[in-house]
């Protein structure tokens, strides 16, 4: 079957392409994946725990990468999107539970990606302006409105736009470079020791870190693991990889772009790893012991450390990582669902886009109701949280099974490297979500 996938493959130009030229679609998923709690959570393991857990942040990408290259390749040697195949081999009903529980997620955490846009902003904008109208001053709300010219202006080019998948491909390269050029520059000023640096890559463990599980403790929930168990899940999001055999197609890459599919992995990875080490360091080296809750309060803490220039570079690389997933997380959220429905998924079908749109529109309503009240949709969050619980080993699992199917890989099938290390990061799946599964119930009682 494999070798008929082949003789029908369309002429394929892979191997007169340079390197650089088969970059594009994990780099999406590196963009969705280092959001602002990405930013925020690596920035506090370095503060607090300074380089010692750098180890444990290259761990993490290698299983990242691992998924991503292996969705990647479901996607080129399958010839069709993870829940095609999936509808294809297990029926409909079992493509549309992933698509349902991964769009649901997206939904449920899109309100924080906007939030996260707010915040930034809210670094060097205020959150009132005052204008006068008609002799009259008005108190005028700067970051709501922000937020709603900027849905506003996404849908419109969802509606719009004409080539979805090459327009985000370009506009995410130049966010990436972006924030490679914001975030190592501030590197280059903090001035990190090297010889501390790179003693973080010696697996090591903080004294009087205890490794245990969350409990309720006047009323509060003391979780000692909390921060190691936000980066694992940060970093290693099985539903951006699972995307990634969604953005392959839309290159349209065939078994002949095999080797293009997996440069692309290695270099999204790449990126995504390398960012959040950057952060990591820079925020070990400048404000130790001095952890943030949010995006702006981590700003405006480097502020006095950095510099006027570096703080301004700083902000413009957090706009830019806090951009990124308020666009993929909810083109994410409304192809993967509508691929589970069975209904055309490219980006520039149709149902897509509307599903798109409503996660956007769910995301900014509760982000415009969190600004406007100073309160945080718990339930909501709550149940994202559960939601998590069944999403990602439900789609780690979906992703190991098609890897290792001959109907699907051919030769091309998971080898014991690629099933150790998916192994290995399905059983951290289960394990955060068996940390998540335990705060939700603490949460609620």
């Amino acid at each position: 079957m494999t070798d008929q996938r082949e003789r029908l493959a369309p002429p394929s130009s892979a191997g007169k392409r340079p390197w650089y030229r088969a970059i594009g679609p994990a780099l999406i998923t590196a963009c969705v994946v280092f959001g602002p709690g990405s930013l925020i959570v690596s920035s506090n393991v370095g503060a607090v725990y300074r380089y010692q857990f750098l180890w444990l942040l290259g761990l993490t990408g290698l299983l990242m990468g691992t998924y991503v290259a292996m969705a990647a390749r479901i996607g080129v040697c399958g010839g069709a999107s993870p829940c095609t195949l999936l509808a294809r081999h297990l029926g409909r009903p079992a493509a549309l539970v992933v698509g349902l529980v991964l769009c649901l997620v997206c939904a449920t955490f899109q309100f924080s990606n906007n939030l996260a846009v707010a915040l930034a902003a809210g670094a060097f904008l205020p959150h009132q302006m005052t204008v006068t109208l008609a002799d009259t001053r008005l108190e005028w709300p700067v970051l709501p409105t922000l937020l709603v010219l900027l849905n506003g202006m996404i849908i419109l080019f969802l509606f719009v736009g004409r080539q979805i998948y090459q327009t985000l491909e370009r506009g995410m390269k130049v966010m990436v470079a972006v924030i490679l050029l914001c975030f190592v520059f501030n590197l280059v000023v903090a001035q990190p020791n090297v010889v501390a640096v790179l003693s973080g890559f010696i697996p090591s463990w903080p004294e009087g870190l205890q490794v245990g599980v969350p409990k309720k403790v006047g009323g509060t929930i003391d979780d000692p693991m909390i921060l190691l168990a936000s980066l694992l899940g940060t970093t290693f999001s099985v539903g951006g990889a699972f995307f990634q055999g969604n953005l392959v197609r839309e290159k349209n890459w065939s078994i002949q772009d095999y080797q293009h599919g997996i440069i692309d992995s290695i270099a999204g990875v790449a990126v995504l790893t390398g960012v959040s080490m950057i952060i990591m360091i820079t925020a070990a080296t400048v404000i130790p012991g001095q952890p943030a809750h949010d995006v702006g309060e981590l700003a405006r803490s480097l502020e006095p450390l950095l510099g006027p220039t570096a703080y301004v570079l700083f902000c413009l690389g957090l706009f830019a990582v806090a951009m990124n997933p308020i666009v993929i997380n909810a083109v994410i959220g409304g192809t993967i669902f509508a691929d589970g429905l069975g209904l055309p998924a490219r980006l520039n079908d149709r149902a897509p886009r509307i599903l798109t749109v409503v996660v956007m529109l769910i995301g900014m309503s509760i982000a415009l109701w969190a600004l406007g009240t100073g309160q945080r949709p718990v339930p909501l969050i709550i149940f994202g949280q559960a939601l998590t619980v069944v999403g990602n080993p439900l789609m780690a699992a979906a992703l190991l099974w098609l890897a290792n199917r001959p109907e699907i890989m051919g030769e091309r099938r998971n080898r014991w490297a690629a099933n150790l290390l998916g192994g290995l990061g399905f059983l951290v799946v289960l394990l955060v979500a068996a940390r998540v599964l335990w705060r939700v119930v603490l949460q609620i009682v």
